[in-house]
């Protein structure tokens, strides 16, 4: 019997191999239901849109293959529409940037909490294991999240096919897969907890030893995250330009949206179509706002200068904020306010960064530095803006319509010139305003000598600071500047409560101290004196008599009731220099004692 439990038992390495494969499958599975969740949530909209319809065009099939393709259109995947009365298929690109939220937020969480539960120890795992060795790793979990989600992917391309709207094949692979596989290494980045690992071996030994720098980290940081405020109010323009331009054609607006559909049902999908495009045409008004505009066909292009051309406009109405055909007016040129402010929302958030407001001067990053963080928000500005306007716009249809939106090649290197070039002085004057004298008093209180070192030092850099500390090796502090003045106190001038040597008093003052200018009064120290240290009034023996009734008081009646003296064998340095010696010199005392000269 014992032969046979041994040979049945499952080893450690069969158990760990075993949940290894759990964990994958198991990741797998969560691939499938997040990419199924976002299927199934835009078939129950079309399917409600197609069953309020008091005149559908198809049945429900019909209804199940348009809500697939338009699925597949929310990851990027270029639409053919074959009905049209052409009889020529019309390809659709312009991809609704809302409803791209959705599946890339659910195929991050998926990847996340996959990377996530491999790190978790589960019962029954073998101890070695427990450190996550038995669950996938993060490369495991990112493939196997991005392979279930792409099964899916699979499925709706192939049962959208037949239908009013289906994939083009070509489009499967880029960009749909690389939106999926990029939002699940999202995913697992957020579960590793955002690590800025090291740069890669083929990479130049410069830039890795760049890359391996705390500096480096920060400053890029700091870059990134200014360029993501320039988009910001690239983006918030760019809508404010789209509605005022609403506004003033109101009626235009209003007719267009009245016009497209009769009953309520169809004038319900429509408004979620246009709000859908909301952020396509923010961007729209945005690559208006920096100049190069957005093509209106192959044959149109607004710009601030003017509408040239003829456009081809379809019945629509977000459209009805193209501005009218001619040379532009004041209001046109008016909307260049919108790059301006984003590169100066990119030079405060540097600066912010390059001249914190609760630092002294010496922790205020010099222009040089300042300069370069800039350009690197300036460019990351523009290369998302490029990115950005790739995918707001792209065809709604075949000749005319084949070009329609903003052009990614120029609209990037107009964000990245605007924001370079305004941004970088902006944030050399945001910085020496920042850092001038009469603006910021507590920077008149600390000097050179009485800085801190850095907080943001580099890895080399550290402990070159700890020489720099006071007396008792602490290191000084900006908000502390008497730390540094206490050494020099005790050779030329007592502290703030005790009496000034006669060097110190015959060497005039200079003028008030930093901190009477500054309205700054530091607290007091405790007089260190020999008067005080041997038997002054605070040592003396009505004072702990006074200080040991007052602590008995408090306590409420929990502490005895003795005399507050000290023994002698546990009386301090101080009590023993006040008692006295009843034998002053014991060799004296007892002649034949050791030590006594013969």
């Amino acid at each position: 019997m014992g032969r046979v439990t041994q040979m049945t038992q499952r080893t450690p390495k069969v158990t760990v191999r075993r949940n290894r494969t759990l964990a994958l499958v198991s990741a797998l599975v969560k691939g499938v239901v997040a990419a199924g969740l976002g299927l199934g949530s835009l078939t129950v909209l079309v399917m409600v849109v197609w069953i309020s319809s008091p005149y559908p065009d198809s049945g429900p099939g019909g209804a199940l293959r348009a809500a697939a393709g338009v699925w597949l259109l929310a990851h990027g995947a270029g639409l053919v529409r074959p009905d049209t009365l052409s009889g020529v298929p019309a390809p659709v690109g312009m991809v609704p940037l809302l409803l791209v939220l959705g599946p890339v937020w659910l195929a991050h969480r998926a990847a996340r909490d996959a990377a996530e539960s491999q790190e978790e120890p589960r019962e029954g795992v073998h101890e070695g294991a427990r450190d996550g060795s038995a669950g996938p790793s993060r490369a495991g979990a990112f493939c196997a999240v991005t392979a279930g989600y792409l099964l899916v992917v699979a499925g709706a391309a192939a049962y959208a096919r037949g239908g009013p709207l289906y994939a083009d094949p070509d489009t499967l692979a880029f960009p749909v897969a690389l939106v999926v596989a990029g939002a699940a290494a999202a995913g697992v980045w957020t579960a590793a907890g955002r690590p800025f690992g090291p740069a890669p071996s083929w990479s130049p030994l410069a830039v890795q030893e760049a890359v391996a720098r705390t500096l480096f980290r920060r400053r890029a940081e700091a870059a990134f995250r200014s360029a993501a405020a320039g988009l910001t109010v690239l983006l918030g323009g760019g809508a404010l330009l789209v509605a005022v331009a609403l506004g003033r054609n109101a009626g235009a607006t209003q007719d267009a949206f009245l016009g497209l559909a009769g009953d309520w049902s169809g004038r319900i999908a429509v408004l979620l179509l246009a709000a859908a495009l909301v952020p396509n045409a923010a961007l729209w008004g945005a690559a208006y706002g920096l100049g190069p505009g957005f093509s209106l066909g192959t044959g149109a292009t607004a710009t601030p200068l003017g509408l040239d051309g003829t456009p081809a406009l379809p019945r629509f109405p977000l459209l009805a904020a193209v501005p009218n055909q001619g040379p532009g007016a004041l209001p046109n040129w008016a909307a260049l306010a919108v790059p301006v402010a984003a590169a100066l929302a990119v030079a405060w958030f540097a600066v912010r960064r390059a001249a914190p407001a609760d630092a002294p001067r010496a922790r205020a990053w010099s222009p040089r530095e300042t300069v370069l963080v800039t350009l690197l928000a300036a460019l990351a500005c523009g290369a998302g803006t490029a990115l950005l306007t790739a995918v707001a716009g792209g065809p709604i249809g075949s000749g005319a319509l084949s070009a329609f939106g903003p052009v990614w090649w120029l609209t990037g290197p107009a964000a990245l010139v605007w924001t370079a070039v305004i941004g970088v002085p902006a944030a050399l004057l945001m910085r020496l305003w920042r850092l001038r004298t009469p603006g910021w008093a507590w920077r008149r209180d600390v000097t050179e000598a009485d800085e801190a070192p850095p907080a943001e030092v580099d890895v080399e850099e550290e402990g070159e600071g700890e020489e720099e500390g006071d007396d008792a090796g602490r290191p000084r502090r900006w908000w502390a500047p008497w730390r540094g003045r206490r050494a020099a106190g005790e050779d030329g001038e007592a502290g703030p409560g005790g009496p000034a040597s006669p060097a110190a008093s015959s060497v005039p003052s200079p003028g008030p101290a930093p901190e009477a200018a500054s309205g700054f009064e530091p607290y007091d120290f405790l007089p260190t004196d020999p008067w005080h240290e041997k038997g002054g009034p605070w040592h003396g023996k009505e004072t702990r008599e006074a200080r040991w009734a007052s602590l008995k008081q408090g306590s409420g009646g929990l502490m005895a009731d003795f005399p507050a003296e000290r023994t002698a064998d546990r009386a301090g340095p101080t009590d023993r220099a006040d008692r006295a010696d009843p034998v002053p010199d014991r060799r004296a005392a007892d002649p034949d004692g050791p030590g006594a000269t013969p």
